[in-house]
């Protein structure tokens, strides 16, 4: 079966910065619906009728990836407001942010804690792999079609970048 709209496909890949470096790797396939939530357009497109077994090579520049990097998106905020047991690495939802934060940062995006200082503690609004090329090496474990279940809720819950959305998890991953 040909990867088409709709479908669900099972991936396992190897993702690299343009130095090389490994970013994610993904040794056992996972099941994502093409044509849903669950995969950059980019990625989607590239795999369009393959079948599995294929193997691809993709060179994804930001604007096709997680985007440019966005300095506005960055916030200083007083650390009075957070939690004695805040720690890099965590992520808050912009619609939970603890009162008294900036009614700048948009509501809508995640926020990474990327430092912490006595006085102040930085969230970062920009997607973690923002501004970087990634190299993409892909292999399709299997094709088949997607149920009509799947198909309504748009996603199998897997997508390719994934934030936790609830306050103060650390739970960021790209499967």
């Amino acid at each position: 079966m040909k990867i088409t709209e709709q479908c669900v496909i099972g991936l396992t890949w190897v993702m690299k910065d343009t130095l090389g470096e490994v970013l994610d790797e993904l040794d056992e396939p996972i099941e994502f619906l093409v044509g849903g939530q669950d995969l950059l357009a980019s990625i989607e497109k590239a795999l369009l009728n393959h079948e599995a077994g294929a193997k691809l090579d993709l060179h994804l520049e930001p604007e096709e990836a997680f985007g440019d990097y966005d300095e506005n998106r960055v916030f200083l905020e007083p650390r009075t407001l957070f939690p004695a047991e805040l720690e890099e690495g965590m992520i808050y939802d912009g619609r939970s942010l603890p009162a008294g934060a900036s009614s700048q940062a948009p509501a809508e995006l995640m926020y990474t804690v990327t430092d912490i200082y006595p006085e102040h503690v930085v969230l970062d609004g920009n997607p973690p792999l923002a501004g970087i090329a990634i190299r993409l090496h892909i292999r399709v474990a299997s094709v088949r079609e997607a149920t009509l279940e799947e198909v309504g809720s748009g996603t199998l819950g897997t997508g390719f970048f994934k934030l936790d959305a609830s306050t103060g998890s650390s739970g960021q991953t790209l499967h």
